[in-house]
């Protein structure tokens, strides 16, 4: 292998700058896509604090990446990326990008590089996306020089950023105490995960795990659902029935959107959390021994909640809080990589998929997108991405393509440097008919995308689907109806969605499980 010349300063070794060897700030480069896939994920970083006597080279032979605590790692090596392809230079807060003359293509923040590009404090601690030649992108991102403990298992959590490792030695910890557990975060940034990796790893791990969606438990039947009947309660209760709270027993009860649980329901909540004990509805007291973990994505606290104080105490002795995506945007290349993967191993697609043996036209279209994953907000954070992965391995045959209204709402979403500002959480009862038939339409009948256009849970739009004869979900669409639409559109799915009322997405689901024939 070539080596650099005396004269090509690379970065610092990637030993030499991990956590734990310098305090302060670091600027860590991780890459989002390479031909050699294996590699996404990886990173080289430079103390923030380093006097420099001349500029630092990225390219092709420098520096080198890696993961962990590894001592070794490989420069980019693509054949396609300049031996000098950047150059970066320190001046106070802000960082100078060089692109030297003949280097290879550049683009920075979604735009191509001429000459320089000048980046503030802000930018870099957002996150500054990198394209480098057609085939290799990278995130450049001031991140603060942590010490963190190596947790050896993924915990089912994919991604190698610092935020993630310190949300693994989080869980660990919360796995390690017999307490309740409050996991708090927007939709989609994997709360249920959080939770299952915590009983998992806890001394309950033997007992069950009961999950429960608080927002579709009605405050008429809370007190049943929760604790159980006793045989003869009320007309119809011909046999005594346990309850969540007892099905947990020596376990596990997963509380899922407890923001959304009516207020009525909360005092009768508080009072089991706090004696242990619950009471069957027309029954006897029963002691249960069990671990409580909750999860929301609502705010608890603050002006026009109305969640108990009490009770958000008692749920949170132990509080994790998860980032949106947008706050850890270095994993964004491995979450992509690992969606793709499991849509192609579903459905048979696995030769879609991009290695060093692709061919160059199939390299670069993998990094553009990737490219474009990455400027993009995601405010259904990995919920979403997981969704945008799946339904581009459907529209994709023999080759990469990318489904119309995804390279719309990609091409639109401002990139990382761009202000991301996400309004705070509505209720759905303040959502007017008119306005939730705008939004169901706009967001092509998808229930999460509906959530997000209303800022509102997910919980409340099915609530809302549930309660109404004007919407239905996929599944729910008879075959005979189905088929019709079908027929009616010349086997064509994405117009039957349209003529139905409902998600393409969903609606392939039922049709991959269907006996009916379609093309």
């Amino acid at each position: 292998m070539a080596k650099p010349t005396d004269s090509d300063q690379t970065l610092p070794s990637l030993t030499a700058a991990l956590p734990g060897n310098d305090s302060g700030e670091q600027l860590s480069l991780t890459i989002i896509f390479h031909a050699c896939t294996a590699r996404i994920g990886e990173r080289a970083v430079l103390p923030w604090h380093q006097q420099q006597q001349q500029p630092w080279i990225l390219g092709r032979l420098g520096p080198a990446f890696g993961r962990g605590e590894v001592a070794t790692g490989l420069a980019l090596q693509d054949r396609h990326v300049s031996r000098r392809a950047l150059e970066f230079t320190r001046s106070g807060d802000r960082l100078l990008l060089t692109r030297p003359h003949a280097a290879s293509r550049c683009r920075v923040l979604g735009r191509e590089m001429s000459d320089e590009v000048e980046l503030d404090r802000e930018e870099l601690q957002r996150g500054v996306p990198l394209m480098l030649g057609h085939s290799v992108v990278l995130l450049l991102r001031l991140v603060s020089n942590d010490t963190l403990a190596v947790v050896d298992d993924d915990l089912g959590l994919c991604g190698s950023s610092y935020y993630l490792q310190r949300l693994r030695g989080e869980i660990l910890q919360a796995a390690d105490n017999d307490v309740d557990v409050l996991v708090r975060g927007e939709t989609g940034t994997g709360k249920e995960l959080v939770a299952t990796a915590v009983h998992r790893l806890s001394m309950r791990a033997a007992g069950p795990m009961v999950s429960v969606n608080m927002a579709a438990v009605s405050a008429e039947l809370a007190p049943a659902a929760l604790f159980g009947t006793a045989r003869g309660a009320f007309t119809g209760a011909d046999k005594a029935t346990a309850g969540y709270f007892r099905q947990a027993q020596g376990g596990c009860l997963f509380l899922d959107e407890i923001g959304d649980m009516p207020v009525e329901v909360q005092a009768q909540l508080l009072r089991a959390l706090q004696q242990r004990e619950v009471q069957s509805v027309g029954g006897a007291i029963h002691r249960v021994d069990l671990r409580v973990i909750s999860a929301t994505d609502a705010a608890l606290d603050g002006e026009g909640s109305d969640f108990k104080a009490a009770l958000r105490h008692r749920l949170g002795a132990v509080d994790i809080a998860l980032l949106p995506l947008r706050e850890h945007p270095e994993d964004i290349g491995e979450l992509a990589l690992a969606c793709f993967g499991e849509s192609a191993n579903a459905l048979q697609a696995v030769a879609l998929l991009p290695d060093e043996h692709s061919s160059a036209r199939a390299i670069a279209s993998w990094a553009e997108l990737f490219h474009r994953l990455l400027q993009h907000d995601w405010p259904g954070n990995v919920r979403e991405l997981e969704n945008t992965c799946r339904q581009i391995v459907v529209a994709s045959a023999q080759q990469l393509t990318i489904p119309t209204h995804i390279h719309q709402r990609l091409s639109k979403t401002p990139a990382l440097n761009g202000s991301a500002c996400v309004a705070g959480r509505r209720k759905l009862r303040d959502v007017g008919a008119a306005e939730f038939e705008q939004r169901w339409g706009e967001s092509g009948f998808e229930v999460m995308g509906c959530a997000r256009l209303l800022r509102v849970s997910r919980a409340s739009v099915y609530r809302r689907i549930q309660d109404s004869a004007d919407y239905r979900l996929a599944s729910q669409v008879p075959l005979e109806e189905l088929g019709g639409a079908l027929a009616n559109c010349a086997g064509d799915s994405a117009t039957a969605a349209q003529q139905l009322r409902v998600s393409h997405t969903g609606l392939q689901v039922v049709l991959r499980n269907s006996p009916l024939e379609w093309h």
